[in-house]
């Protein structure tokens, strides 16, 4: 049985600290809506933080008892917290970081809700108005530091990855932190949490004070992918297509590691931002980095990518294997170059308005059995055009694979179908298969059951 506190208060820090009667008349009627109980439900994966359970549905069923509720005071609100995991406490009194990620969750849902979705200032049908609101929830949760030029490198790679593969993402992260680099991540376990863990090191070497760990999640991949403890400025996007934005914004520069669907995801996305011809002399460095033992991962990508999108879109990014401290001076280096360009272009060091994002790339994707037999994964596409199709096939087997909306189509209607031209198929098929038996599709399943199946389309 999973040990959990039975009951406790705490009070907001940093976040939602001084409200007025009428926010906290907004919150106390909360209790019976939608967004209460994403609140709850983004709250119990904060308190399970540091979990290696990747099944949203276990983890909910774990914690069926728990539960959380507003309770009114002087100068606003505080919680009452029932039945939460006890990893999160120590002698009884809840870990501060994780009562001040409590309070983020709070205060970027509340955001959404009231502020965005219930606005009429804010629409979502166009390009400009969705990067708008990702702008809009990013600066309410205090993300830019305006006058601040240490890089912020964005870290992506897989939540289930050996224990070679983790250490060599601290490695680069303590590069990373040498060179007073900070890091933003998925926020969760493996290579979301090894950089940031290798760059308090680092930063810590440095007397560097500004120590930034920033984690972006989104509601549906949360309780999969708990935040890990390292993370100190938490934010709640809407979903997945806004938190891939928010990335892509921010970053200074990516590094991916290796990973499963979720990080080809988020390969695709950033290959076909980078593919469009409006962004073809923006500076962006792009780097894929592995281990010795891990350099045939990147192999396989690099030959699925050039099979599917081609050479433009292999000139793209830079695999460099094994040289951590060669990694994080590229980071360093190629950051000064787009610190210069957004000087020259008089664009924000802290928000990247120039990178131009197609509404095809940030349109919420609901990965239903229909949506996913739909997509158009043919070989004479525009090929970023083709990627965002690619990279909602892939976003629909992280979905099939541990959110709770996609383990429920998948228990009721079987495995997605996911259709398309041999050209497109084979490699696709040849890079899942890779995935699975190398066992990143999900944290300790050695039997892995496919939650999607790859057909051929024949030639009419």
């Amino acid at each position: 049985m999973t040990a959990t506190v039975a009951s406790t208060t705490v009070s907001p820090e940093t976040s939602l600290e001084v409200l007025s009667a009428h926010e906290v008349n907004g919150l106390m009627g909360l209790s019976d809506s939608d967004a209460y109980q994403l609140f709850k439900r983004c709250a119990l994966a904060v308190l399970n933080t540091d979990s290696t359970i990747d099944d949203t549905n276990e983890v909910l069923e774990t914690f069926k008892d728990f539960d959380i509720r507003f309770i009114r005071q002087a100068r606003g609100i505080k919680l009452q917290v029932e039945n939460a995991p006890a990893t999160a406490f120590v002698d009884n009194r809840m870990i501060r970081g994780i009562r001040k990620q409590l309070f983020s969750v709070l205060r970027d849902v509340l955001y959404v809700t009231n502020q965005l979705k219930n606005s009429p200032s804010f629409t979502f049908d166009c390009s400009e108005n969705i990067t708008d609101a990702v702008f809009h929830i990013l600066r309410n949760a205090k993300l830019f530091q305006p006058g601040r030029q240490e890089p912020l490198c964005v870290c992506w790679g897989g939540h289930s990855i050996d224990r070679d593969e983790y250490e060599f993402t601290k490695e680069v992260g303590y590069e990373l932190g040498l060179r007073e680099v900070n890091i933003i991540t998925g926020c969760g376990p493996g290579a979301m949490k090894g950089p940031m863990k290798g760059a308090t090191i680092g930063h810590a070497k440095q007397h560097f004070k500004n120590q930034r760990y920033i984690g972006i999640t989104e509601p549906g991949i949360i309780a999969a992918e708990s935040p890990n403890p390292i993370v100190n400025e938490l934010v709640i996007m809407p979903d997945i297509e806004k938190r891939l934005e928010s990335f892509v914004r921010t970053a200074h520069g990516i590094i991916v590691f290796p990973g499963g669907v979720g990080t080809a995801e988020e390969i695709l996305y950033m290959l076909g931002i980078l593919l469009h011809p409006k962004n073809k002399d923006l500076p962006f460095p792009l780097i894929f980095a592995a281990s010795e033992k891990s350099k045939d991962y990147f192999a396989t990508i690099d030959n699925f990518v050039a099979a599917t999108l081609g050479p433009e879109a292999q000139s793209l990014y830079e695999i460099i294997i094994g040289d951590p401290g060669r990694i994080a001076k590229k980071v360093a280096t190629e950051s000064e170059k787009v610190f210069k360009y957004r000087s020259q272009h008089k664009d924000a060091f802290y928000f990247n308005w120039q990178l131009h994002i197609e509404y095809e790339f940030q349109k919420p994707f609901e990965p239903t059995h229909d949506n996913m037999a739909q997509l158009k994964l043919q070989e004479n596409r525009e090929p970023h055009l083709l990627a965002a199709d690619l990279r909602r096939a892939f976003s629909g087997i992280v979905a099939g694979n541990v959110k709770e909306q996609g383990l429920k189509a998948i228990k009721e209607k079987g495995p997605f179908q996911i259709n398309g031209d041999a050209a497109i198929m084979e490699p696709l098929d040849n890079l899942l298969r890779t995935f699975v038996a190398q066992n990143r599709m999900k944290i300790g399943t050695a039997n892995y059951k496919p939650c999607y199946k790859v057909v051929t389309k024949k030639p009419s």
